[in-house]
């Protein structure tokens, strides 16, 4: 079974964990509301993608 030889220092342990932290999400305004929507994502409440009515608006 694997074991480690050495202790792994408190710096080499933070540089591996250097890439963990949390992205911001990629928000942007709507074209049509002006209202701040994710990347990619349908609008729920209009029902657009990329300019054209993909589900039923909601009432």
């Amino acid at each position: 079974m694997a074991v480690p030889k050495r202790k792994t220092s408190k710096s080499k342990r933070d540089m591996r964990r250097s890439h963990h932290a949390l992205d911001n999400a990629n928000w942007v305004e709507d074209q049509n509301t002006g209202e701040p929507v994710r990347r990619h994502h349908i609008d729920l409440k209009t029902g657009m993608y990329r300019g054209r009515q993909v589900i039923e608006e909601r009432d």
